[in-house]
């Protein structure tokens, strides 16, 4: 009795907790789930109760789980294993072909041709889960406090927009380029597009070369994007509501990036940055691979992944990248899918999976080989182990690219990459000592905060629960006409008044000198 008393009188005296809200979430598949799940769990932990919508063919989101409820929709999203691994296996073939300026065009080509093909299943699948008359009208009266959605795909924009719900981004990436740049001004004199590989420093033809990959990305943006959900969103809302602005409208961003590992940047009160937010102090590891840790002695353990797209490689390659870690010292912990390579060394142990987080927090962690996937980036960072990287697609050159700038790591190249290329760039990582200091120091810098990453997440989303959105943090700047964001008008006006200012002066100064005459 006396401890029911004492549980009334804390929660009289906390009027602040939020209580269990109902969130309705609208995932991507892949490893973008990985991220989404370690928020539902611990929205779940705190009383939430979470809804996810998924595909029947979903890959990584299980229908049934203690996190969740699900809502499944029998359509096909386009985003299932086999789809992925075939297009991965495609564009690292395209690579192996040779480094020039028609592989770097074939690439560009798969790539969209695979996005765009993406995007029509998305609107699809979008189409009919709108017009699934029953089901939205279930999940209107559910009553969900607010959308949390990546937005890489646009449906759970379109959803919130919908039913009319504040809105949340899980986001690095939009479906049409870097987030930022649909809400903050982001001027492209120092802001490197994603794809460039370039810093925040830039020369002249740099500065050309971002200029022509913005061109490029919003030429794809007005002429492939957008066309593919315009009848939908005509439809739906009306003329007066265009792509763009369906997550322009979002109440928050949580940015999975820090600005320890991000050039620094304009932003807007309504983005919060949550990098590293799944890293976690390491725990001990399983029994077997303690063991085999401990077994390496002082020269101590390499770990391998290629992430979520990479599970295997083509023979000749996995063959030789075996043989390299044959020749090293270390142990070496590889997560690998395909067939066992033929020059496979004695210290070199095979896993289909592998608790990356906690070995990357083990002391004996010399180095990671990785492919550059923002997850994997930021565990390093927040262990600070250097990252040796095989960067493939999408972002992953430009992760790379970040570390290799600020010393914490050296990206190795697809096009030329040979056993002894793969052998030469781990020994330069781990034996110069500069890649683990570096790394060591942003990790420091990573962790010195005033606040926990998720903590700070879940603050922001509960805090949009309680207010029923976070309008006040929204720019509207995004309503204007181009020619008033950018004053255009103004200016036009100021010169026009100028200009009349000087032409009365002549007129008068040329009166008078004429009847000075």
């Amino acid at each position: 009795m006396q401890g029911l008393w004492l549980w009334m009188a804390l929660c009289f005296l906390c009027p602040t907790v939020v209580h269990g809200g109902k969130v309705l979430v609208f995932p991507i598949d892949g490893s973008h789930w990985v991220n989404m799940k370690v928020i539902i769990e611990a929205l779940h932990s705190r009383g939430h109760q979470v809804s996810v919508v998924r595909s029947s063919d979903s890959w990584y989101i299980e229908e049934k789980s203690p996190f969740y409820n699900s809502i499944t929709l029998d359509s096909p999203s386009g985003f299932d294993e086999s789809c992925i691994t075939t297009f991965v296996a495609r564009l690292l073939e395209i690579r192996r072909e040779g480094k020039s300026f028609w592989t770097r065009c074939k690439l560009e080509i798969e790539q969209a041709e695979k996005n765009q093909e993406m995007l029509e299943k998305t609107s699809e699948f979008a189409k009919m889960l709108l017009e699934n008359k029953d089901l939205m009208q279930s999940i209107k009266n559910t009553n969900y406090d607010l959308v949390l959605t990546d937005p890489v795909a646009p449906v759970g924009a379109i959803l919130a927009n919908y039913l009319k719900l504040p809105l949340v981004f899980n986001a690095r990436w939009t479906s049409h380029g870097e987030g930022h740049f649909d809400i903050a001004p982001s001027p492209i004199s120092y802001i490197p597009l994603t794809g460039t590989q370039l810093s925040d420093q830039m020369r002249f033809f740099e500065r050309l070369q971002n200029v022509l990959m913005f061109g490029f990305l919003q030429y794809q943006m007005h002429w492939n994007v957008a066309p593919t959900f315009e009848g939908l969103i005509k439809k739906y809302f009306g003329p007066g509501t265009d792509y763009i602005s369906l997550f322009q409208a979002a109440d928050l961003w949580l940015m999975r990036v820090d600005f320890v590992f991000e050039y620094p940047r304009p932003t807007m009160p309504n983005v919060v940055y949550m990098g590293g937010f799944q890293c976690k102090p390491a725990k001990p590891l399983p029994e077997h691979l303690e063991e085999f840790v401990q077994s390496s002695g002082e020269h101590g353990v390499i770990i391998m992944s290629l992430g979520t797209f990479i599970a295997e490689l083509p023979q000749d390659l996995a063959d030789q990248i075996a043989a390299a870690f044959a020749k090293m010292p270390q142990k070496v912990i590889w997560r690998y899918k395909g067939a066992k390579p033929a020059t496979l060394g004695n210290n070199t142990l095979l896993v289909d999976w592998m608790p990356q987080n906690d070995l990357l927090g083990h002391p004996k962690t010399k180095l990671f080989v990785a492919h550059g996937g923002t997850s994997g980036v930021e565990e390093a960072l927040y262990h600070g182990v250097p990252i040796l990287g095989l960067p493939l697609i999408y972002d992953q050159n430009d992760n790379i690219n970040r570390l290799e700038v600020r010393g914490a790591g050296k990206a190795l190249d697809f096009y030329t990459m040979t056993e002894e290329i793969f052998f030469q760039g781990i020994q330069e990582v781990l034996n110069d000592p500069s890649y683990r200091m570096n790394m060591q120091r942003l990790s420091r810098l990573h962790r010195d905060a005033p606040m926990n990453p998720m903590d700070s997440a879940l603050f922001w989303i509960e805090f949009v629960m309680r207010h029923k959105g976070a309008a006040h943090l929204r720019t509207e700047s995004y309503r204007l006409p181009w020619y008033s964001y950018h004053s255009v008008d103004v200016m036009l006006f100021l010169a026009g008044i100028t200009l009349l200012i000087v032409m009365t002066f002549a007129a008068l100064v040329r009166c008078l000198c004429s009847r000075c005459v």
